[in-house]
């Protein structure tokens, strides 16, 4: 009598069998990534719409509440029983260094010139655009950076003085037309550097004050000296042969960059009114 041998399995289907059996106890589990969250259309709008001063600082404050609302529901829901693992949790971003939203929301604008005031005290050194008069090129934006100073450290005026010499192609172009930009960066300080903000970063303030240079009258001259050498004391050995004098700008516009929505137009009279305030 003959007995009939049963057919193994051949090894694709072995091969199979073992890759369902190691697969099995993860069926009732759902992998998340902590990376790749989906995006919802309501954060789609709240980001387009945020470009605002107001709309803002409430989405860069707290990234907390920007991540649960953008975060779907559905990827956590089966495991809400399970407790979270030890040392796991998330803990609150810390808050944002002072300064890095310079100004509350509520009256940024009322604080403004105070923060404008305090760039023209604090800064050392600026930027002054002129209209070129060189032959080369008349007519022609032409920027020079040099030494700058409201008034010495205890006596802001927000009046720009200037230590300039007839032999700098900068005092031939205003020889020529008088008008001028001077612009005062937040970065020359510790703000930028010390937060890791860009200086084209609109955190990062930017006065630019406009008006006509004038060369400082004989009444002026002591304080224009106090107001410089305080502040640059190796201008008092620069060669006399140079002719330096001493020049201020009359300013007529004041324009701010501190924040998120386009640059800000203060008064002259908010100007020279307010009190300096560190932005």
């Amino acid at each position: 009598m003959s007995r009939r041998r049963g057919r193994r399995p051949g090894p694709r289907l072995s091969w199979l069998l073992w890759c369902g059996a190691l697969l099995s106890p993860a069926a009732g589990y759902v992998i998340v990534s902590s990376v790749s969250w989906a995006v919802t259309n309501e954060v789609d709008e709240e980001l387009d719409g945020a470009s605002t001063e107001e709309a803002l600082p409430a989405l860069l404050g707290d990234s907390g509440s920007l991540w649960q609302r953008s975060f779907p529901a559905s990827a956590h829901k089966e495991d809400a029983h399970l407790p979270p693992p030890e040392g796991a949790a998330r803990a609150r971003p810390p808050p944002a260094q002072p300064g890095m939203f310079s100004y509350p929301r509520e009256g940024g604008a009322r604080l403004r010139p105070g923060i404008a005031r305090f760039l023209a005290h604090a800064s050392a050194w600026g930027c002054l655009a002129t209209v070129s008069a060189h032959e080369k090129i008349p007519g022609l934006p032409f920027g020079t950076c040099l030494p700058i100073s409201d008034g010495p450290f205890d006596n802001s005026t927000g009046i720009p003085f200037f230590y300039v010499t007839p032999k700098d192609l900068l005092v031939a172009d205003l020889m020529k037309n008088p008008m001028a930009s001077l612009l005062l960066p937040e970065s020359e300080g510790e703000f930028c550097r010390k937060n890791i903000v860009d200086p084209e970063d609109p955190r990062c303030a930017r006065l630019t004050l406009t008006g006509r240079m004038v060369a400082v009258s004989p009444e002026e001259v002591e304080f224009a000296k106090q107001a410089m050498f305080s502040r640059h004391p190796v201008m008092r050995k620069w060669p006399r042969p140079y002719e330096w004098f001493f020049m201020k700008m009359k300013i007529e516009h004041i324009w701010l960059q501190k924040w998120y929505g386009g640059v800000a137009d203060i008064s002259r009279e908010e100007y020279f009114r307010a009190v300096p305030r560190k932005a």
